[in-house]
C-alpha cells in the first residue's frame, strides 16, 4: 500500500503557511508541489506500457453506431449506418470507420462496460477517477484522476529535471478549463496536475501552452523573477520557526526549467512533422491532438488525455440529428485514432504505449423522434490497443438492441484497473486523503484478464 504523509501544523485546507505563500509568490498555476507531499514511492513495473494515451470522447459516443452494430435490429435500433467487417472474426465496425480495418489486429473492443451514472459529470468522474460520484458538479472532484495517480506512482524524475517533460498532460485543456472533465489531482495536490499543452498554431482555437514563455516575458525577465522569488523564499524560511525547507521549492524550479527547456518547445512543435502525416491524422483538433500526444509520449510523458471535445462546437452528446453529427465526426475520429496506432507501430512505440478511446457512457438503444439518442450508461463500448493489450479480439456482448450486457458484464472500475495494470500500477493500491483516510485507487474492479 502506498501512503502519502503530510507535516504537522496544517491549515484547515491542508496547506502550511509557507507553502501557501510560496504558491502565491510563484503564480504559475499547476506547477506547485502539493503541500506536505512526500516523494513518489517506488512502483513495481507489472505492466508493459511506459505511456498511456486516452482519447476521451466527451458526451458519450453511441455504441450502436460505432463498435457494437446491430444490423438485424429494427431501423430505430440499428441506426442509419451499416457495419463493415475486419479480418478479425466478430470485430465489425461502423462503415464510417474504415481506417479501423487496417489496425484491427491491434484492437481490443470491449462491448459490455456498464454503470448507473446518467449525468455527464457523474459519469465522467467515474470514468476519469474510478469512483462514481452522484451530483459531481456540485460536489467537485473527490478523487484523483488516472493521469494524476500515474504521475504520483510512476512519475519518478531524474536528477536533471531540465531534461524531463511533464509526466501528465492534457490536450488541449484540462479540468481547470472544463470543470466537468475531472482530470485533476484532487488530494494529490497540484504537483500531479496535468499540464495544458495547447495545439498547433494553425488551429483557430490555439492557446499557447501554459508552461511556455509568453511573447512579453523574455528569458532575462524570467531569470530576474527567479532571483526575486529565491530572496522571498529565503525570508520566509527565516520567519518560519518550524522551518527547515529548501531555499527554492521543487515546484518553482520545475516551472522555470519547463519554461526555458528547449525539449519542451521541440515536443510541441508540430511543424517538424511531414505534411503528409499531418494530413493523415487530420488538420483539426482530433488529428493534431493525437499527433501531439504521440510526440509527447515519444519525448517521455507518461499519461496524455486528448479531449475530443470542442465546447459549443462539437462533442458526442447526440440528442439530435445523430446521423448528421456522426457523418461529420466519425471520419475525423477514425483518421486520428487509426493513424495514431499506425504511427506508434512504425516508430516501435505501440508495444509500450497503451491507447484507449472511450466516453463516459453510451447512447440509448433507440433513436427518438428528434433523430438522436439519449444518455445510456447501461452499455458502452471501449477501444484499446498497444501497451501489452491482446489485440484482435472482442470482449463481451450486449442484448439484441445494444441496451445492456448479455455476456461478460464489466464496469468502469474493471477498465481503469486494466489501464493501471498495463501502466505498472497495482490497482489495489490505496492512497491517504487529506483527512488521513486510506482511499483505494478505484471504487471496485479488477483487470480484464482477456486483455492482459
Amino acid at each position: 500500500m502506498v501512503k502519502l504523509f503530510g507535516p504537522a501544523g496544517r491549515n484547515c485546507d491542508g496547506t502550511t503557511r509557507r507553502s501557501f505563500l510560496q504558491w502565491g509568490a510563484l503564480g504559475l498555476g499547476a506547477s506547485g508541489v502539493a503541500p506536505g507531499m512526500s516523494a513518489p514511492a517506488a512502483t513495481t513495473r507489472a505492466g508493459r506500457a511506459n505511456s498511456v494515451i486516452v482519447l476521451f470522447m466527451a458526451g458519450g459516443p453511441s455504441q450502436n453506431d460505432t463498435y457494437d452494430m446491430k444490423p438485424n435490429a429494427p431501423a430505430e435500433v440499428r441506426g442509419p449506418f451499416r457495419p463493415i467487417s475486419t479480418r478479425i472474426p466478430g470485430l465489425d465496425v461502423c462503415e464510417l470507420l474504415p481506417g479501423h480495418r487496417e489496425i484491427a489486429r491491434h484492437l481490443a473492443i470491449v462491448r459490455s462496460i456498464h454503470h448507473t451514472q446518467t449525468v455527464h459529470d457523474d459519469a465522467t468522474h467515474h470514468l476519469q477517477t474510478g469512483h462514481p460520484l452522484p451530483n459531481a458538479r456540485a460536489r467537485g472532484q473527490q478523487h484523483p484522476s488516472l493521469g494524476s495517480v500515474i504521475s504520483r506512482l510512476t512519475g519518478e524524475r531524474s536528477a536533471d529535471i531540465a531534461l524531463e517533460l511533464p509526466t501528465y498532460a492534457c490536450i488541449p485543456d484540462d479540468y481547470r478549463t472544463h470543470a466537468g472533465f475531472y482530470e485533476g489531482p484532487s488530494f494529490l495536490g497540484e504537483r500531479h496536475a496535468a499540464w495544458n499543452t495547447g495545439l498547433d498554431p494553425s488551429l483557430a482555437r490555439y492557446r499557447n501552452p501554459e508552461f511556455l514563455l509568453s511573447g512579453r516575458l523574455t528569458s532575462a525577465r524570467l531569470e530576474r523573477r527567479r532571483g526575486l522569488l529565491s530572496l522571498v523564499d529565503g525570508e520566509l524560511a527565516r520567519l518560519d520557526a518550524a522551518g527547515g525547507p529548501s531555499s527554492f521549492s521543487e515546484a518553482q524550479a520545475r516551472a522555470f526549467e519547463l519554461m526555458t527547456n528547449p525539449r519542451v518547445k521541440a515536443a510541441l512543435d508540430l511543424s517538424d512533422e511531414p505534411a503528409g502525416l499531418r494530413d493523415a491524422y487530420g488538420r483539426e483538433l482530433y488529428g493534431q491532438g493525437a499527433l501531439l500526444a504521440r510526440r509527447l509520449v515519444e519525448a517521455g510523458t507518461r499519461f496524455v488525455n486528448v479531449n475530443l471535445y470542442e465546447k459549443d462546437v462539437d462533442w458526442w452528446d447526440d440528442h439530435y440529428k445523430i446521423e448528421e453529427q456522426l457523418r461529420r465526426r466519425l471520419p475525423r475520429f477514425d483518421a486520428a485514432f487509426s493513424t495514431l496506432i499506425r504511427d506508434l507501430e512504425s516508430r516501435g512505440l505501440l508495444a509500450t504505449t497503451l491507447v484507449v478511446a472511450c466516453g463516459e457512457f453510451g447512447r440509448s438503444p433507440r433513436i427518438d423522434s428528434g433523430g438522436g439518442r439519449g444518455h445510456w450508461p447501461g452499455a458502452m463500448s471501449v477501444a484499446l490497443a498497444g501497451g501489452g493489450i491482446r489485440g484482435g479480439q472482442v470482449v463481451g456482448a450486449t442484448t439484441p438492441d445494444g441496451g445492456e450486457p448479455s455476456e461478460r458484464p464489466l464496469t468502469p472500475g474493471d477498465l481503469i484497473a486494466t489501464i493501471y495494470r498495463c501502466a505498472g500500477v497495482d490497482p489495489t493500491t490505496s492512497l491517504v486523503d487529506r483527512e488521513g483516510r486510506p482511499t483505494p485507487l478505484i471504487d471496485r474492479g479488477s483487470p480484464i484478464q482477456e486483455l492482459i
